[in-house]
């Protein structure tokens, strides 16, 4: 907003002035103090209306509707047609992709009910994955054996019966061994027996990689600061000092490293490469008094997707998401075609390259129009139906796993007429002098109209992303860890965090346990320094299963 020209009437001036417009006798000076009037009246109007929007928008993030869907927005009484033709009248979900995830809700399409609410369900014995399996074998009759009722023969069925049972357990559980001790009382030798393995080892070292890889999973994880954990570890008998954890934590990231090196490097290779950043402290840094050095901290998340894997990366200290992200190019190899980057248009998440396709968010644009719908509710409502046609569109691409070029083709027939229409719509209100620029409103056109090469790639390069939703739920991780935990004390803490975090969610993106990633990554530490590519999380498995086949692998157990 342009701050208007500052004028100073007092009350006899303004009735003058006032009088002199009823009787139509202006005179000279007039028009420029009716105009910086009426100026400052307009500018009060959308310095109100950004106000009442940031207050409005911080509301509903407290309050409100946990997605910004276009029912919750304009009234679940939505009626509208959508800017275009659907082109498949199957996909009748109400919301279709205007939710922040951009895919629709499954939930809402189940028996054709929109708000039926989820129930317990059961989950098969298939999906304890990390349980312990118990096989009973029937000994009487066996298997072979002649049927007992009749005279056929017993076979073993395909599906055995399956009983799940669960239990609970701490975090980190102790075991003890008390062992007998002999002392003779003539000569006074002391006579102990042998020991198992597992004793003799935690006579060198009390913790083993279960608990390292526990305290690192629950607290770089799922947000569990060392502090909650001693309080758990003591109510449940088992005592675990917050000096501890972290010296364990730190013991278990100096065996793990490479594989965290490893993974950055591979990141570097993506076809598309998600990048933000979200504020970060390190008090080592806040005590820094070097003027020279910048004021802000931040931690950098980089999700990186090729062939449809996919890698989490974060960073944290004095650099922004671009100054990373730029770091993070220069492992890429140099004979790969630059990647497709994703962020929000934010300057500092960028630099200007030829090295990548930029693209930037349509959630990111789209919520412009949120933020000011109550107040533009008939235009606002064009927005987010073309908006919702979009979505709606790829969520298709998605459910027929259409390949790049088919989801290029696919949008160019699809949603490209309804984003020609809605570019043509953007140009006319101000063109016609339908809004006025400096209106919440006219400042969210100019925002799409300025960054719409960026925001239509989609139309143009296959694999392009509609928005940078799946690196803003990784970010979610981050944000959850600092709430709990607040702070790191140094850049050597925050690097240790970054990996865990890193490794830690890459995993989950892959559907692969953390909690036996990094103790295997442990177990196997010298293996890890070799060769880290073997140990990345969608191949360790593999790599350990080669290992106990081939016994003429050579290589080393810690």
């Amino acid at each position: 907003m342009t701050i208007p020209k500052r004028i100073e009437l007092t009350q006899e001036q303004t009735d003058s002035l006032l009088l002199r417009v009823k009787t139509n006798r202006l005179k000279e000076g007039d028009y420029e103090m009716i105009k910086a009037i009426i100026d400052t009246l307009l500018f009060l109007q959308q310095a109100y209306d950004q106000k009442t929007t940031s207050i409005k928008r911080l509301l509903r993030m407290i309050f409100g509707a946990r997605t910004e869907k276009t029912k919750n927005i304009l009234g679940a009484n939505d009626d509208s047609k959508v800017a275009g033709d659907n082109p498949d009248d199957s996909c009748k979900q109400d919301d279709g992709g205007d939710n922040e995830a951009g895919c629709c809700n499954e939930e809402d399409k189940k028996d054709g009910s929109k708000n039926k609410a989820k129930g317990h369900g059961r989950n098969g014995a298939d999906c304890y994955t990390a349980a312990e399996r118990i096989f009973i074998p029937c000994t009487k009759p066996k298997h072979g054996d002649p049927c007992p009722l009749c005279t056929g023969k017993l076979y073993r069925m395909k599906l055995p019966g399956v009983i799940v049972k669960i239990v609970g357990r701490a975090p980190v559980a102790a075991k003890i061994w008390e062992y007998e001790k002999l002392r003779c009382n003539l000569c006074g030798t002391i006579f102990e027996p042998d020991l198992p393995k597992e004793a003799i080892a935690a006579k060198d070292d009390k913790y083993d990689q279960t608990a390292r890889s526990m305290i690192a999973l629950l607290k770089y994880g799922f947000g569990f600061p060392f502090y909650r954990q001693e309080k758990l570890q003591a109510a449940l008998g088992v005592p675990l000092a917050s000096s501890t954890q972290w010296d364990k934590s730190e013991q278990g990231a100096d065996l793990i490293y490479p594989a965290f090196e490893e993974i950055k490097r591979q990141a570097a290779q993506g076809d598309i490469i998600h990048n933000d950043d979200t504020a970060a402290k390190i008090l080592e840094l806040m005590k820094d008094q070097d003027e020279s050095l910048p004021k802000g901290m931040f931690t950098t998340g980089i999700l990186s997707i090729k062939a449809g894997r996919k890698i989490a990366v974060f960073f944290t200290g004095q650099k922004h998401a671009g100054q990373n992200f730029a770091d993070l190019l220069n492992k890429r190899d140099s004979n790969r075609d630059p990647p497709i980057q994703m962020c929000d248009a934010q300057s500092r998440n960028f630099s200007e390259t030829d090295k990548v396709i930029l693209t930037h968010c349509n959630v990111h644009a789209r919520r412009n129009f949120v933020d000011v719908a109550e107040n533009f509710p008939q235009d606002c409502r064009y927005v987010l139906e073309v908006y919702k046609q979009i979505y709606k569109n790829d969520d298709i691409t998605k459910k027929q796993q259409m390949s790049p070029q088919e989801r290029l083709r696919f949008h160019q027939d699809h949603s490209g007429p309804v984003m020609e229409k809605f570019y043509d719509w953007l140009n006319e209100q101000f063109d016609a002098k339908k809004v006025e620029p400096n209106s919440g409103l006219g400042q969210a056109i100019t925002y799409m109209q300025y960054h719409w090469v960026k925001l239509t790639r989609f139309l143009h390069v296959p694999g392009a992303p509609l928005d940078n939703n799946i690196l803003e739920q990784a970010l979610k991780r981050v944000i959850l860890h600092r709430k709990n935990s607040m702070f790191y004390k140094t850049l050597h803490g925050a690097y240790i965090g970054d990996m865990y975090m890193s490794l830690i969610h890459t995993c989950v993106l892959n559907g692969i346990n953390p909690f036996d990633y990094l103790t295997q990554l442990q177990k196997h530490s010298s293996a890890v320094f070799k060769n880290p590519s073997q140990w990345m999380p969608w191949n360790y498995q593999s790599t350990i299963a080669a290992m106990v086949s081939d016994s003429s692998l050579n290589i080393e157990f810690s």
